[in-house]
């Protein structure tokens, strides 16, 4: 199994848990939140250049859910 392969596999256990938790989409706001928080907290350790990189990818997150909303559909 790749590296990629066990990172989703973790994410998707994580959706599990956060769904049995509470299944109302709209408080899984929080845990969204918090998991862009602790990778930018690993990102600003890593340094500058890392740091406006996260910030990049933030703007490419953005564009993707402008596109959700438009379309529909994830990419």
């Amino acid at each position: 199994m790749s590296k990629e392969d066990n990172i989703r596999d973790s994410l998707n256990d994580s959706v599990g848990k956060i769904i049995e938790a509470d299944d109302n989409p709209r408080t899984w706001l929080s845990w969204v939140v918090y998991l862009l928080q602790r990778l930018e907290d690993k990102a600003t350790l890593q340094g500058p250049v890392n740091r406006a990189s996260y910030v990049e990818m933030l703007d490419a997150l953005m564009d993707e859910i402008r596109n959700r909303q438009r379309t529909g559909g994830w990419n």
